[in-house]
């Protein structure tokens, strides 16, 4: 986490021991508003577009209770959507009776468009969702591809965009999307338990707004009628932690003013370098598929069980993190796997730290399940 989110943070939280909660929120709204502006800003939209939430799943799960699905309403994913959204699919299909379509994969990874399009065509969804770069590969899909057929059809769009937020540059308006989820965490390094949610004009004039509202978002206007905020912040709650607010929007300005450009050609190159130092050990199988890929690199090792390794490497001083088949069930029964490690190298990283992390799991490998362990660092 950079310096200046962290200051933010226990900035307003100092403000508020000493001051109250109610009264610092009161004395940090004009930087409430510029954290607003600097996170619109980061995926090229308005300030009164985006909501702020308390994590990535928090603001898809807004935005897919906005949508009044009946029995027979189709939503159509994509094979590499994130676990809990495919988990909330499958929970509206059995309350409500929707039926959950996934779209397949060409055959070198990613969504097949072509067949997404002939499936929005003939079966004429209620929603179409996708996730930009899912956590259990370094696919990156081709979301302005689906977004063109939403478009075209009139469709409604969500994308789950947590991995590519602080990754890449985005913007809202090439991708097409009617809803953009995402994380402060992750690659744009902001604090844990705030995300946001991007809302378009669209959803916003056709007066969609979350299956449960709180008086952030709505107003109590006659005994049996509420009205919804005219802006995004419809989908906010009025309880917040505004530390956490300040801290994504510092997190938003760090990475802008780096560049989106330069942290996205810096981690594509390590991310590149070390597929391939991965690709020439013995052992193990860089799982990543896609024609474009991002800085999440996956990986199995014969013989490790993947969070056991990655257990074995943050002893050694690495940070990883291994997923199981229930993390990204389609994702890796289609590659045939249990599992994957995750290794996630960002700007800052270097090329000695990647060697000494491939050198770190030469060793592991090597060793294939005899109980051996790295030292701790």
């Amino acid at each position: 986490m950079p310096r200046p989110v962290l200051n933010a943070v226990t900035d307003h939280f100092r403000l508020e021991a000493e001051l109250g909660g109610y009264e610092a929120a009161i004395a940090a709204a004009d930087a409430v508003e510029d954290a607003y502006r600097a996170v619109a800003e980061l995926v090229g939209a308005r300030a009164r577009n985006v909501a702020f939430t308390e994590h990535a799943t928090s603001a898809f799960v807004a935005a897919l209770s906005s949508i009044r699905f009946g029995a027979g309403d189709r939503i159509v994913a994509t094979r590499a959507d994130y676990v809990s959204n495919h988990l909330q699919f499958i929970s509206l299909a059995e309350r409500f009776g929707v039926e959950v379509v996934v779209a397949p994969d060409l055959p070198e990874g990613g969504v097949d468009p072509d067949a997404l399009a002939s499936i929005v065509h003939r079966q004429r969804p209620r929603l179409v969702t996708a996730t930009h770069m899912p956590t259990s590969s370094g696919l990156v899909q081709d979301v302005a591809a689906v977004g063109r057929i939403c478009r075209a059809r009139g469709v409604t769009y969500l994308v789950d965009a947590c991995q590519s937020v602080g990754q890449m540059p985005l913007d809202v308006g090439e991708i097409g999307c009617d809803f953009l989820s995402a994380t402060a965490r992750k690659f744009l390094r902001g604090p844990r338990g705030a995300g946001f949610l991007y809302v378009s004009d669209r959803v916003l004039d056709s007066g969609l707004h979350p299956l449960f509202p709180d008086l952030r978002g709505a107003s109590w206007i006659a005994e049996d009628l509420y009205q919804p905020d005219p802006s995004a912040r419809r989908f906010e709650t009025w309880e917040f932690a505004w530390g956490l607010a300040l801290g994504m929007g510092e997190a938003a300005r760090y990475a802008l003013d780096l560049g989106l450009d330069r942290i996205s050609e810096r981690v594509r190159a390590l991310s590149d370098r070390l597929r391939r130092m991965l690709a020439e050990l013995p052992g193990v199988r860089v799982l990543d598929r896609g024609a474009e890929l991002s800085a999440i690199v996956t990986a199995s090792v014969e013989g490790r069980e993947p969070r056991e390794l990655a257990g074995a490497l943050r002893r050694a001083g690495v940070n990883a993190t291994g997923q199981g088949r229930a993390d990204a069930l389609l994702d890796y029964d289609a590659k045939g796997v249990e599992g994957a490690l995750r290794l996630s190298p960002h700007c800052y990283n270097t090329v000695e730290e990647l060697e000494r992390t491939v050198a770190l799991l030469s060793e592991l490998a090597g060793q294939a399940r005899t109980g051996f362990d790295l030292p701790q660092t």
